[in-house]
């Protein structure tokens, strides 16, 4: 397995775990494999791919409640966090880019737990 492949299954076993007590519709699972065809442009800038931009409109559509909203901002947290090298300045346009609204700023800064 590739080092980046190792990393994607650690962050969704690691996701699995922290959402789980939740069982909220949207899962840190979804979250990461909805969000793994954006790892490129989050590291390096560039274009966004169709795939990307697919996943993250996907994972707006499926994230309708507060409790999932939540869920997603903190999986999105716990991958940035265990993926080296992705670009703040990426991680925050992204949504813009492929033109979605999310409720907040994807961002290590962010308290999730204020999501409305």
């Amino acid at each position: 397995m590739t080092r980046m492949m190792m990393k994607v299954l650690c962050i969704i076993v690691v996701c699995m775990l922290v959402a789980t007590p939740y069982a909220e519709a949207v899962s840190c699972s979804d979250v990461v494999n909805k969000l793994s065809p954006c790892i490129s442009y989050l590291k390096n800038g560039g274009s966004v791919s169709a795939a990307c931009c697919n996943g993250i409109k996907g994972l707006n559509a499926a994230a309708k409640s507060t409790a999932d909203k939540k869920t997603a901002c903190g999986c999105l947290k716990n991958a940035y966090q265990s993926i080296s090298g992705i670009k703040a300045d990426n991680a925050s346009g992204l949504p813009k880019k492929c033109g979605v609204n999310i409720p907040y700023k994807i961002s290590m800064s962010t308290n999730c737990n204020n999501i409305k």
